[in-house]
């Protein structure tokens, strides 16, 4: 059954994700601010599909924590879930992204329209530099920054390096980091294309001020708790 509903659900994707995509030329007409709005119907509507033909749906807890001004959101990543998720329960935000996922057909060119902030991370110092010039340039226009510390998706019960870009960024701004975690690998694996019906859950972190901690302290901190709540999903 649950390969029947993944196929169904990959079909059903790839037909929103196309419809979406061919409205893109007149999206790209509008502001930043109006694009993300006219964008924000994407990810509700796959996370439906996803509830309604393979039965997984989620639980958030700790929206109350979520900050009224601009802030780092640093997250576990997991699946591609997260991404469909943190768009539905986050206000106005932007990605940190590998540049390379513009190029994807139709899925890069809604991407783009999100105006992310698209990095080569090959070239170290430079992108880091990029990160922390771009970055403060969103946040300044009420922009919230989303970033995987660990870089890539790691599967449900692991854990990789927590990178210091998104702690870097915060010290640098001055802004608070809030930090998320999840189990979605549990029910869509990464990179896996059969999805187990469940409930994903969600814990959205309490704001963590930047102003008397270093870099390191601060990535500390982030991969503390979120790894802590890790132990219980």
């Amino acid at each position: 059954m649950s390969l029947i509903r993944s196929i169904l659900f990959a079909l059903a994707q790839t037909v929103f994700t196309l419809l979406y995509a061919l409205l893109s030329p007149v999206i790209f007409l509008f502001g930043q601010h109006t694009r993300h709005r006219l964008l924000s119907g994407f990810a509700p509507g796959m996370l439906w599909l996803l509830r309604n033909i393979c039965n997984i749906r989620m639980e958030v807890r700790g929206l109350e924590n979520i900050p009224r001004a601009s802030c780092v959101v640093l997250s576990k990543h997991q699946s591609a879930w997260e991404t469909l998720a943190l768009q539905q329960v986050l206000p106005l935000h932007v990605w940190v992204v590998k540049r390379e996922l513009l190029w994807i057909p139709f899925f890069g060119w809604l991407l783009a329209l999100s105006s992310p902030i698209a990095l080569n991370r090959g070239k170290g110092k430079e992108a880091m530099r990029e990160l922390l010039a771009k970055g403060k340039e969103k946040l300044e226009r009420g922009f919230s920054i989303v970033i995987f510390p660990e870089g890539t998706r790691i599967p449900y019960g692991e854990k990789g390096r927590y990178k210091i870009g998104g702690a870097l960024l915060a010290k640098h701004t001055g802004v608070v980091v809030l930090p998320v975690a999840h189990n979605a690998g549990k029910f869509w694996g990464r990179n896996a294309f059969i999805k187990q019906p469940g409930v994903v859950q969600m814990v959205i972190g309490a704001p963590i001020d930047t102003a008397d901690l270093t870099a390191e302290e601060i990535n500390r901190r982030v991969e503390d708790w979120i790894e802590g709540e890790m132990a219980t999903l």
